[in-house]
Parts: C-alpha cells; structure tokens; sequence
C-alpha cells in the first residue's frame, strides 16, 4: 500500500514525465480560436476536452445554451459585423460525470473555453519567448492553461490508481457573462461538496478568496428630432436627457465601499446639425456584497420616465449576472485547506480579494464552498501581451492533482 510520501512522489515523477505533451496541449488549444462567440472552434475544443474526459470513463451531457437578453451586447464590431458576444446561436455547455461517484466527496471542477480575442485579430498564435520561460497567446493563461493542467490531473490520478469523484463542467460563454450557461452550472452545483475553477491564479500564485459581483445596464433616451438651427426648440435632445440619466447613475458610485459604476460605450446623434432623437449609454457595474446588487436595481429603476411621459424620455433596464462572492465560513476553510496542500508541496500560497468575476461566484451562490484561481500563472489578461510563466504548468497541475487526491482522502463536508 502507497504511504502519502509515496504517492506524493508518485504524483510528481508522473507530471514532471508529463510536461512536454502538456506544452504540446497548450499550444494546440490556444491555436483554437474561441473568441466573439467563435462556433467553429468552441465546437473544436469542446469536442476535444469531452473526449478526454470520455477515455476517462466519463459520461458526458450536453446542455442547450439558454438565451441572453438582446439589449446587453453594446454595438461593438465582432465577427462578420455581429457583436462581439452575439454573433453565432447560444452555445452549449457539457458536464462530464467521472467514474467514481461513490468514492469521498463530490468535487466540481469548472473551466470556461472562451477567450475574448477575434479570431480575425491580430492575436491568435502561441509563441514562445526566446528563453522558453513564458507563453504568449489568447487565452494561454484565462484558461486554456487551466484547462490543461485539470485535464492532465485527472489523467495522471487515474493512471496512478488513485480515485476521485469528479464532475467537470465545460461552459463556452463565461467571458460575455454566462448567461447562456448559469442556469446549467447553478443547478449543477449543488449537487457536490467542494468546487474548484481554473481560473488563472493572482500574482505569486496567490488564491482569489472573495470576489465582488457584477451587473449590466443600459440606459436609453428617446427624444424628438428637430432642425438644429431652424427648429431647435421644436426638438428635444435624446443626448441631453442621457447626460442628466448617465450624471445620476454615477451617484451610484461609492467608492469607500468598493461600488463603481463604469459607463460605455455610447451612441446618440447622427449629424452635428439635428436635434437627436435617441442615445444610449451600455455599462457594468462591481459590488462587494449581495446586498449591493439590490440598490443598483432600485438606482437604475428611478432613472425610468415611463412610457407616457414627454419627450424626452428615458427608459433604463439592469440585469445581475454575477453575484457578488464574498469570504464565507466554506470557503476559508477550503482555501486554507488548498493552502496547506501548497506547503505540502513547497509553495506558496497567500489570499486576496479581487474586483474580477467568474463562475466561482455562480458556484458559490448555490451554496457550494469554492475556490477558483487554480489555474496556471501568467499575466497580461485580455491583452494582446497575455502570457504564462511555462513552468507554472507542471507546479500547478500538481498542485491540483494533489489537492484532489487530499480533498479525497480527508475532506469533511
């Protein structure tokens, strides 16, 4: 029988054996174009990680995509003219039940496979850096790296005959918001006793603990046209009455407590000489605690006119798709539980909050305890300069083989 030293050693010599098909992994998916919606190459990689999951003993479930409400996407250019995170039909999610559900405690692991580059862009190679030591790529780091080394734990624990109950939840729209797969997840979620994200991990390979939550608005002003010079006053300014509507919602802000309200794009006018009759301003909003998202709703509600008011009017409409994730009891104890799992392996792991969303926050809505910046290490997120520190990919995967072999054998629910 394996003594834990053992198996440790077991564990490493098998990952550290693995890192040149895990390079080879990488670099193959980040070439998959899954940016804007990109049906051709979502399709791709989905197929790619299921079968994995498949030579796993895996039984696999599509989800249908569930709609998004129309007004969210902001009229940015994206493939063939579409909105960036419009174009192509809701995309599906895939939950892959591992073989061993009546082993230990039930484990979620959750991995997007989007990224938000063009696939007609300017990005969408990977590349080395002339050492070797980085990684540069769309997506290399948030998440198709975390995608890599989940897939290879998984892949080294069963080859080491260790078992563990996994499921593992693939969505493709995680950077537009999830709309398409939240309901998916949240009503996955509850069916286990631990969740873990693949998101990148924070600077030093530190563990995002609490996350703030996020909102989308849009703000619409319907005036009446008019000629600027000759009939100025018979008009009334769709711009005018977005401005006065824009002003309030930045009263919303409230810095001290960490609420901000960011504002744009915007559209409104179509010549310098015409009273203009519409303008709209699309923006998001960050909060700290789940109580926040209710005060948005209520801001954005008294900015309505109503229907039968003069012009101008303004109509504002307010969608929460992200929950707010703040520290709770579940959650620390997971976290301190990971961070022991590190020192076992000699590193490190410190805590921090951040203002950046994921599906670890819809994960831990439902009531399971999760943690979710255990992917790889890297920089430059949703930039043309998005990087990955290359050894980060064997340290990483086995720090998440290790922590599911140790969740396993010890966890309590």
């Amino acid at each position: 029988m394996l003594t834990p030293s053992d198996a440790t050693d077991r564990l490493h010599a098998e990952i550290a054996s693995r890192e040149p098909s895990m390079r080879r992994d990488l670099e193959r998916y980040v070439n998959i174009p899954t940016g804007f919606n990109h049906a051709p190459g979502l399709d791709e990689l989905r197929g790619l990680v299921t079968e994995r999951c498949r030579a796993l003993g895996a039984g696999v479930e599509s989800v249908p995509g569930d709609p998004r409400p129309a007004w969210v996407s902001p009229p940015s250019p994206g493939v063939g003219g579409e909105n960036a995170d419009a174009a192509g039909a809701a995309p599906p999610s895939v939950i892959c039940r591992g073989p061993n559900a009546s082993v230990g405690p039930s484990i979620l692991i959750a991995s997007h496979l989007d990224t938000v580059f063009d696939p007609a862009g300017p990005f969408t190679r990977f590349t080395l850096s002339p050492d070797g030591h980085k990684g540069f790529g769309p997506g290399v780091v948030d998440m198709k790296g975390g995608i890599v080394i989940a897939l290879h734990a998984l892949e080294v624990l069963a080859a080491c005959g260790f078992r563990v109950n996994w499921t593992y939840f693939f969505n493709s729209d995680e950077e537009t918001g999830t709309y398409h797969s939240a309901k998916a997840l949240l009503q996955e979620a509850p069916r286990h006793a631990v969740g873990l994200a693949t998101e990148p991990a924070l600077p030093g390979g530190g563990l995002a603990v609490e996350r703030k939550g996020s909102g989308q608005f849009l703000i619409e002003a319907f005036g009446r046209s008019a000629h600027a010079g000759r009939d100025f006053e018979k008009g009334a300014s769709a711009v005018y009455a977005l401005a006065r509507a824009v002003t309030a919602a930045e009263g919303l802000t409230d810095l001290p407590r960490g609420v901000t309200v960011n504002i744009g794009p915007l559209k409104g006018g179509e010549a310098t000489n015409i009273v203009p009759d519409y303008a709209a301003a699309w923006g998001n909003v960050r909060f700290p605690t789940p109580a926040d998202s209710g005060r948005f709703e209520a801001g954005f509600s008294r900015l309505n006119t109503g229907a039968d008011a003069d012009a101008p009017r303004v109509r504002a409409r307010f969608t929460l798709n992200r929950p707010a994730k703040p520290l709770t009891p579940g959650t620390q104890r997971l976290a301190e539980f990971a961070a022991e799992t590190a020192t076992l392996l000699g590193q490190s792991m410190t805590f921090a909050s951040t203002g950046g969303v994921c599906d670890g926050n819809l994960m831990q809505a439902a009531g399971l305890p999760t943690i979710d910046s255990l992917g790889v290490c890297g920089g430059g997120l949703h930039t043309h300069d998005e990087w990955i520190e290359m050894r980060s990919l064997t340290e990483r995967c086995e720090l998440f083989a290790r922590l599911l072999l140790r969740l396993t054998e010890a966890w309590k629910a």
